[in-house]
Parts: C-alpha cells; sequence; structure tokens
C-alpha cells in the first residue's frame, strides 16, 4: 500500500538507509527543513526497515561525522509506525549557520547542498557566498570564511614578536572563529593563505608609458604590510641639501606618510571585491588605489573633520592591540601634517568604489632645478603658492635690478630662509614671468625677464 503524497520539497524518500543520506540532510538544512522517511519506496510504497534501532544510530553517526556545522540541534531521528511497518524519521530544520557542508568537501561547489523542488541539488560558489552573506550580515570580515583549511604562521609570528598570546581562545576574542567555531573572513585576511593581493608599479617619467618594475604581494595582510613598505622604501630616494656648512637630507616620501597610506589601504579596502589593491609609483608622485571608497554615509570632507568609521572593525582592532595603528580616524591628519612645510599637499579622492591618495615627491622639483627641466614639465606651475608675501619677492627683484642676476643661495642669504622656500619663491617669479633662469645645476642663475 502506498502513502498518499509523493516526494516534493519538503520529504524524501528512502527505502533503505544509505550513506548518502546526509546530502538530503544538508538540502533540508540549507533550505525550510524537510523530512526523510527510510523505509519507503519512491513510488510512496512503505516497506519498512528490518532493525530500526541501527538505521537510527547509522543515521545520527554519519550526519555527526560527515556535517559541519553541528547540524544535531536541528535534526530529530526516530521511529514510526506506517501501515504496521517500521519506519525512521528523520526530521530537519532550518539551520541557523548555513551554509551547512560536508566535511570531506568544504565549503564549495560539491560541497553544500539546497532542496530545489523534489531533489537535492549542489550550489554554486556564487550561491554559497550569497547564503553566507545572508546568514552572517553585509560585514565581510564576520562572514565564514569559504577556506577552513587556514595556517597562521606569520600572524603567529607577529604575535610572539609582540610579547602577545595567540591561540584558539585568542583567535575567539579577536573574532578569527564565530560562533559556529568556524574561521571567519577576518582569519582568512590574517591567514598565510589569503587571497587579496596588493600590485605595486614603478613607472618611468610622469605617466604609464614605461614600465621600470613592477611586483605583486601575497600573504597574509601582515606580511603583504611588510613586504610592500620594504619595497616602496626601496624606491623612496633621499636628497641631501646644504645650507652652509648644514647638510638636510629629505626623502622623497615621508616615511610616516608611505605608512598611513599602507595601512589605510589595508584596514579601511572593502575585501568583498576581488580585485588587488593598487600602488603606482611616478616620478613625482606615488598613488594608492584601495576598492571600496568611503563607507556608506559619509563625505569626503567628513574625514577631514576626524570622522572615521571603519569598514573593517574587526581587523582594525587587531592593527590596534598590534600597535600598527594607534586611533581610529588619525591616518590622513598625519599625512597632511607630513607636508605642512611643503607647497605641494597630499591628495585625497573618492570615486563609486574607489579612495584614493596621492602624495607628491618632496624633492620632484628640486631634481628638475639641477637637471634644468622644469620649463618642460610644467611642475612649476603645479607648485605655485599664491600666499608667499610680496614683499619677499619685492627684495628679490630689487636686488636683481641692482645686480643684474641673482643665484638661489643669494635668496637664502638675502631673506635669511631654507632652500626649499628660496627655491619657490624663484619658481613663482619665473611663473609669473617677472624672472627667467640661465644656465643649469650649480650654475644656475635668475635675471629679469625680457
Amino acid at each position: 500500500m502506498k502513502l498518499m503524497r509523493f516526494e516534493d520539497q519538503d520529504i524524501e524518500f528512502k527505502q533503505e538507509y544509505v550513506p548518502d543520506i546526509k546530502k538530503e540532510v544538508l538540502a533540508f538544512i540549507n533550505a525550510d527543513g524537510g523530512t526523510i522517511l527510510i523505509g519507503v519506496r519512491k513510488d510512496g510504497e512503505v516497506i519498512g526497515v528490518d532493525n530500526p534501532d541501527e538505521v537510527m544510530l547509522q543515521s545520527a553517526n554519519a550526519l555527526k561525522d560527515a556535517l559541519v556545522p553541528d547540524v544535531m540541534p536541528f535534526v530529530s531521528i526516530h521511529t514510526e509506525t506506517m501501515e504496521e511497518k517500521h519506519v525512521v524519521e528523520i526530521d530537519v530544520s532550518t539551520g541557523t549557520n548555513r551554509p551547512y557542508y560536508l566535511r570531506n568537501k568544504g565549503l564549495r561547489a560539491g560541497g553544500v547542498y539546497v532542496r530545489k523542488g523534489s531533489s537535492s541539488q549542489p550550489m554554486t560558489d556564487e550561491g554559497i557566498r550569497e547564503m553566507i552573506r545572508t546568514a552572517s550580515g553585509d560585514s565581510f570580515e564576520e562572514m565564514r570564511s569559504l577556506n577552513q583549511s587556514l595556517t597562521f604562521d606569520t600572524l603567529a609570528s607577529e604575535m610572539k614578536r609582540r610579547n602577545i598570546a595567540f591561540g584558539k581562545d585568542k583567535m575567539r576574542t579577536l573574532k578569527m572563529i564565530g560562533e559556529d567555531g568556524l574561521y571567519t573572513n577576518l582569519a582568512l585576511l590574517l591567514s598565510d593563505q589569503c587571497q587579496t593581493t596588493i600590485k605595486v608599479a614603478v613607472f618611468q617619467g610622469t605617466d604609464k608609458a614605461v614600465f621600470r618594475d613592477r611586483k605583486e604581494f601575497t600573504g597574509s595582510v601582515l606580511r603583504q604590510l611588510e613586504d610592500v613598505y620594504q619595497f616602496i622604501d626601496l624606491n623612496n630616494k633621499t636628497q641631501a641639501t646644504f645650507s652652509g656648512l648644514e647638510r638636510t637630507d629629505i626623502r622623497d616620501y615621508p616615511e610616516a606618510a608611505v605608512r598611513e597610506a599602507l595601512l589605510n589601504c589595508i584596514v579601511h579596502r572593502d575585501y568583498a571585491y576581488s580585485g588587488s589593491t593598487l600602488i603606482n609609483i611616478y616620478d613625482d608622485r606615488m598613488e594608492y588605489v584601495s576598492l571600496g571608497g568611503l563607507v556608506s554615509g559619509l563625505e569626503l570632507d567628513s574625514i577631514f573633520l576626524g570622522v572615521s568609521v571603519s569598514r573593517n572593525p574587526n581587523l582594525a582592532a587587531v592593527f590596534y592591540r598590534m600597535h600598527l595603528i594607534e586611533s581610529y580616524g588619525t591616518g590622513i591628519s598625519k599625512i597632511q601634517r607630513e607636508y605642512k612645510d611643503f607647497a605641494i599637499k597630499p591628495k585625497f579622492e573618492t570615486a563609486k568604489g574607489v579612495f584614493r591618495v596621492t602624495l607628491p615627491d618632496r624633492n620632484f622639483e628640486k631634481s628638475l632645478v639641477l637637471s634644468g627641466e622644469e620649463a618642460h614639465t610644467g611642475y612649476a606651475a603645479l607648485t605655485k603658492t599664491p600666499d608667499i608675501p610680496q614683499d619677499e619677492k619685492q627684495t628679490i627683484l630689487n636686488f636683481v635690478t641692482e645686480n643684474g642676476q641673482i643665484t638661489r643661495k643669494q635668496v637664502e642669504t638675502l631673506l635669511s630662509i631654507g632652500s626649499t622656500k628660496a627655491y619657490r619663491l624663484l619658481t613663482d617669479l619665473c611663473n609669473d614671468q617677472k624672472l627667467r633662469p640661465e644656465g643649469n645645476g650649480r650654475n644656475r642663475k635668475y635675471v629679469a625677464f625680457t
């Protein structure tokens, strides 16, 4: 005799126990729940099972060993009598830690099933990610990592170097392990298997026409932070200037600004995007391009007021514990302070899904003076400072009128100023067509514009 129903969205018939029953449980627990009847043929005829206790034990053991996270709180296994025959009934509720998956397959296509009509279907990677997002909310770092085979050699080494205890308990405290006992995406970012990379390119000149060098950095975001900084440091040249017997060394880019811009790229980018963080180094500037743009609700002006809403607060908390960042919302102000004595300033730009920080090369204009190329680059116009007092410029012009010419060293002595400001004054006067340069390098002098 047959049951008065057929297999559908919430019921599955099994003639006997088979190991693949775990896939049916997965499909129900990842969907809207359902019931599996063991001892009923596909056509609905009840044939029963000879030893229901053994079948229940086999089913329970299979589910405990094969499925992750633990499904047993959402599964009830018991015996029912149908048409005077014993049938094992497995009732499955919707799980709260979806997606559930086969331990031996992992959290990927082929390891996750969902109920579709009267059959159990494997989910795609895209479907799995969407289920994780729906179950975990919109925070990428709190979502369950698709990769659960993670190692933390770099993180453990960095923790040890800073005398910070590290282990499973610490990982739970840092939210690297979720309430379901599985690794989160925060753990993925800090792991040696981190999939996000940083690409650094060094260009010849001020555009992307010619590559000098390029490199992609992988591994834990902590490893990338260290390796990228060292790579940039190798390309961060030092130029010496002299005022009398006093020597001043100035690096192209302030080390603190480089550090803060790099930390900003790592801590605040949107890791839901699969693209790489980009750092482009030109002769006159360095650009940091990170994905994600500003956090929803913030405008560019907000960050200059010290407002900070972290997209990845758990990652920021880890960096804070490791003394890599001091507090939230101070990075941009630190970058600005490093350029306070220079005419050229950092730029902060945002577009949909993108945030870019541009650090100008502090020595670029001086290198042009030495090579006599400023007339061809147009860079002098970019560094013009309209707020320089006019009386200083007039003092220079008066000196030229009386002496026929002036040098940068004479401007320094005449006005008791440094070489950088002296050059800016002379550059402005050339742009205003009051003076023009003659000669190159140490022999350069400035005469009245004719």
